[in-house]
């Protein structure tokens, strides 16, 4: 009987025991456990700690209630002004609401991740590329509000949400970079505009100033010829004289016609040198005009028959010698004066 006895209470103990790891459950300070018992949702959410369920009639979900980052793929779209590029986002967000989370979601992180998605391809059809680029601020609040309307009756709470990166395609990276430099080109241009608006403006002054003391302009003369010639120039370049300039100005009219005929002069006097400039590199000069002679036309010869010219009587008797004909001689030798003429064969 007491056998008997102590074999029951063993039983019953094993028993307690085995109850007992069945109903023990520990929920980590991060979590938060929502008890289901014969498929009803209790009332309360189960702290962290440890706690207990009936085995086989409650069933305890765990929720975790840390922030999570979850990655949005990249997503291909075309922005408002009709540019496609390639953007990528990243989202973190939490759970507030244990059993929203468990009881009106499926999955509430395959839900998270997939309104993430669509909401990123509606803000890059809402927005320009200068937006994607320059003021994603704006579009991360834009982004944020989308996704957490439905996520809120999830008991889900979106944190923050960031755009990552912009892909944009070779061809619209080319077309940026040129319209880049040419804007900087432009900038440049009229700084250089206004830079010469106002050096404009201090030259006026200084010619002012100058205009009164002549002596100044000649000392700052000899100051640009001092600073050329201190880069070792083997040329040294003087300009014009202001002071003949204004003798020309002050002169009265007779002198300044002399003084011009005296340049006149000087450029005639250099023109025969020029004239002679083609002939030197090699050019044919060309034939200066010369007038026409009168030549008289000789008398038309008659002809005359002649047999065979007899030779001499003797080796050494000598040959007659025929009298000079002077307009054979002319025609064989011309005048190299004269124009060219074509050669006459005298007929005999």
């Amino acid at each position: 009987m007491v056998e008997e006895l102590v074999i029951a209470v063993i039983a019953v103990i094993c028993a307690c025991g085995l109850y007992a790891m069945a109903a023990a459950r520990v929920v980590k300070q991060y979590e938060r456990g929502v008890v289901l018992r014969l498929g009803r949702l209790r009332e309360g959410v189960r702290g962290p700690g440890f706690t207990t369920v009936v085995p086989f009639v409650d069933k305890l979900h765990k929720v975790n209630m840390q922030i999570v980052t979850m990655p949005v793929p990249a997503q291909d779209g075309i922005t408002r002004d009709n540019v496609t590029v390639r953007v990528d986002a990243v989202i973190y967000f939490k759970v507030v609401d244990a059993a929203d989370a468990v009881i009106r979601v499926e999955d509430y992180r395959f839900a998270v991740s997939q309104m993430a998605q669509t909401s990123l391809r509606s803000i890059i059809g809402k927005s320009d590329l200068d937006d994607l680029l320059s003021n994603r601020e704006k579009l991360n609040q834009g982004l944020e509000l989308m996704i957490d309307s439905p996520s809120i009756g999830w008991g889900v709470q979106i944190d923050r949400v960031e755009i990552k990166d912009v892909s944009l395609p070779e061809t619209m990276k080319r077309s940026m970079a040129r319209q880049a430099e040419a804007d900087r080109e432009r900038r440049a241009r009229v700084i250089n505009a206004d830079a010469e608006l106002q050096a404009s403006k201090k030259l006026a002054e200084a010619a002012e100033q100058m205009s009164g003391q002549p002596a100044a302009l000649q000392l700052r003369l000899l100051q640009t010829v001092v600073a050329v010639a201190a880069e070792k120039n083997s040329t040294l370049v003087l300009p014009f004289p202001v002071e003949l300039l204004r003798f020309l100005e002050r002169a009265t009219p007779g002198e300044a016609a002399q003084a011009v005929k005296a340049v006149s002069g000087v450029a005639q006097a250099s023109a025969p040198a020029a004239a002679e400039t083609p002939a030197s590199h090699g050019q044919d000069p060309a034939p200066s005009p010369e007038p026409y002679r009168s030549v008289e036309a000789p008398e038309p010869e008659r002809d005359v028959q002649l047999g065979p010219r007899p030779g001499p009587e003797s080796a050494d008797e000598p040959e007659p010698e025929l009298e000079p004909d002077p307009l054979r001689e002319r025609l064989a030798s011309p005048d190299p004066s004269s124009p060219a003429r074509p050669h006459v064969q005298p007929h005999v």
